[in-house]
């Protein structure tokens, strides 16, 4: 992508339906909206051990204090 990557594009992303990929705390997760304010954050990769949950619920907000700290995005499209 050209220029900066910022939140409300990750935003408006979520809301056409795309699911994210994207690193943090060297693990993998997929993000997708299912609802207004409820989003799934399902852990894809786990490079070690550790009491991570699989899949957990989540709303924008914390979504919003995720998104500084996410590395390597990239995009899942369902056709």
């Amino acid at each position: 992508m050209e220029g900066e990557y910022i939140f409300e594009q990750l935003w408006k992303d979520l809301n056409e339906g795309y699911q994210i990929y994207y690193t943090y705390m060297d693990k993998r997760y997929l993000l997708s909206k299912l609802k207004s304010n409820c989003y799934s954050r399902e852990l894809i990769e786990e490079n070690s051990k550790g009491p991570h949950p699989k899949t957990q619920m989540i709303t924008l907000k914390t979504v919003m204090e995720l998104f500084p700290f996410m590395e390597n995005i990239e995009y899942k499209v369902n056709f």
